[in-house]
């Protein structure tokens, strides 16, 4: 990763107002289904965020930035939500994101090693 994108990240993340994006919103092209993490992951070990500012980035605040913050980007009642779990603390440690143990798209279960 790139000096040029910790520097980016880092004056935008002190930049007051700002409100930092991520996710590419690809339909797998740009990404191997499952990577993912690895933005989060950049975004704190190498752009210098929390790892809570982070996760906002990839939820809440593109919701926001998107005009559906009522509809989707957090766990609410009656929002649209796709739902993954981890067995550590993400906010703790960002890379648990890569061990992803339960995924629910759309009300469906989708992979399930927590209930085995």
């Amino acid at each position: 990763m790139s000096a040029i994108f910790a520097g980016a990240v880092s004056m935008a993340s002190k930049t007051q107002g700002m409100k930092i994006m991520m996710g590419s919103g690809a339909d797998g092209a740009t990404y191997v289904h499952g990577t993912q993490a690895l933005d989060f992951e950049a975004l704190v070990k190498r752009g210098g965020l929390t790892a809570s500012r982070a996760l906002q980035a990839g939820t809440i605040i593109n919701a926001e930035i998107m005009g559906v913050k009522d509809r989707v980007g957090s766990l609410d009642r009656g929002k649209f939500a796709d739902v993954i779990a981890v067995s550590g603390d993400p906010v703790a440690d960002i890379t648990e994101l890569k061990r992803v143990k339960f995924v629910m798209k759309g009300g469906k279960v989708i992979r399930d090693e927590i209930s085995h």
